[in-house]
């Protein structure tokens, strides 16, 4: 079985460059766990391309199990990243599934 996550943000400023500057700084950050984490199977990162989008940057990532998904969560590399990602959002949305 693998599991799927998949979160996306809204980002809580409105402000257009530094909303775009917060939404490189998320992805470089999530970007940066695979070669750290080693039960992070894929993952990707999207920052949305229209303005106005319901959500500002979407995470799509692979884990093997549910085991796998809380090691990810509970990741010291991930709980840094996780939390600048708290200090800028006014939304989340996350979803896990079965593939």
């Amino acid at each position: 079985m693998t599991i799927r996550h998949v979160v996306s943000w809204k980002l809580a400023t409105t402000d257009g460059t530094e909303r775009a500057e917060q939404a490189a700084e998320i992805k470089r950050g999530l970007e940066s766990l695979p070669p750290v984490i080693p039960q992070l199977r894929s993952l990707e990162v999207g920052v949305s391309a229209v303005p106005g989008d319901d959500f500002d940057v979407v995470l799509i990532s692979d884990f093997d199990d549910l085991d796998g998904l809380r090691a990810y969560v509970e990741h010291p590399a991930h709980v840094e990243v996780a939390a600048y990602i708290r200090s800028v959002v006014g939304a989340r949305a996350a979803v896990d599934f079965e593939v």
